[in-house]
């Protein structure tokens, strides 16, 4: 399978660069799978579409400011995305200028409230480093740190929290799970008022989820690896629902992740874990848990463009994608819905 079969055609303009006013206001195309139909709706009508008894599976994680930028001892600007918690104060982080940053270089930041040594360096040219300091390392981020907004995202972000779903609990993410953004507290509380039950799990997203497919062929690309748990009590209305013929609804391609990477292979089950996942997802694939997926619009020759046509079919997720452009969606990060069922 060809990496070129999952392209698209995209006006830069229809890249969202800010967020829209009413999280749930934004548009939601709606996709039939067994009737191959395209309905236009706005997020908030998500609630005709969900029947008691069906359980949504959010993920919880909450993106950290990962965006440092500091000086070396020489008075050299520099710029660092903290990627991942290795243990600790020990980080994996993407360094810029990298051709500048050795082993031993010393690097401040906030004027001295946050001072980073770099131990090594690693596959791919992230930097293992140590971070020192004095107080709490999240409190010291959220003065100096900046939200680690995706790359084709260029306008300012002027309210941190809308880079934030409402339900965002533990620190870890360098970017947000983007399907969780439309949902307000009083949606979620409409959708429970009518017997919808709610079930999260944990992904800590990484920055890996913006990397292009370099490879020809989509089966020789290798996926980035992103940390996970689940708590038994989620487990069990997922499980419970499974067992009586409900609908296992995600969130966003995160959850799908985690809930593909730890289902029974008969069953669909799931059982409480913490772990690491780095499923690749693309048609052909058999999916033994979810039901149906929320989602954005992604980039073209994505791995999450791929994960959704192997859930809804390449040709219809792509007349979908064309029929979204015609209409002028929002697409990315701050962009619409899709919900596919």
């Amino acid at each position: 399978m060809k990496v070129s079969e999952f392209n698209y055609e995209l006006p830069e303009e229809l890249i969202a660069q800010t967020p829209i006013e009413k999280r749930d206001e934004s548009r939601l195309m709606i996709l039939n799978t067994e009737k191959q139909t395209i309905e236009h709706k706005t997020f908030k009508n998500i609630i005709d579409y969900l029947e008691p008894g069906d359980v949504l599976v959010r993920n919880n994680t909450k993106v950290i400011p990962a965006r440092l930028y500091g000086n070396k001892e020489t008075g050299a600007k520099v710029e660092f995305l903290l990627l991942n918690n290795i243990e600790g104060d020990i980080w994996e982080c993407i360094v810029r200028p990298g051709n500048k940053l050795h082993i031993g270089t010393k690097v401040i930041f906030g004027d001295g409230l946050l001072e980073a040594n770099i131990l090594d360096i690693m596959p791919g040219g992230t930097r293992k480093v140590q971070f020192i300091y004095q107080g709490i390392f999240n409190e010291i981020l959220d003065k100096i740190g900046l939200m680690p907004l995706p790359p084709y995202i260029h306008e300012e972000l002027k309210q941190k929290d809308r880079y934030q779903t409402v339900y965002a609990k533990y620190d870890g993410s360098a970017a947000a799970p983007t399907a969780g953004l439309h949902f307000t507290e009083e949606l979620l509380q409409k959708l429970q008022e009518k017997g919808i039950i709610i079930a999260n799990v944990t992904l800590h997203v990484g920055i890996g989820t913006f990397r292009p497919v370099k490879e020809k062929n989509v089966e020789e690309h290798k996926m980035h690896t992103e940390h996970f748990y689940i708590k038994q009590e989620d487990c069990d209305k997922i499980n419970k629902a499974k067992k009586e013929g409900k609908r296992i609804i995600a969130v966003g391609t995160t959850s799908c992740r985690v809930l593909e990477s730890i289902a029974n292979e008969n069953s669909g089950l799931v059982e409480a874990v913490e772990g690491d996942t780095n499923i690749f997802i693309y048609p052909g694939y058999n999916f033994k848990c979810i039901d149906g997926l929320i989602t954005n619009f992604h980039l073209p020759q994505s791995t999450l463009l791929m994960l959704v046509s192997s859930l809804a079919g390449k040709d219809y997720i792509l007349k979908a994608y064309n029929e979204a452009v015609k209409e002028k969606y929002r697409f990315f990060s701050f962009g619409d819905a899709m919900f596919i069922y």
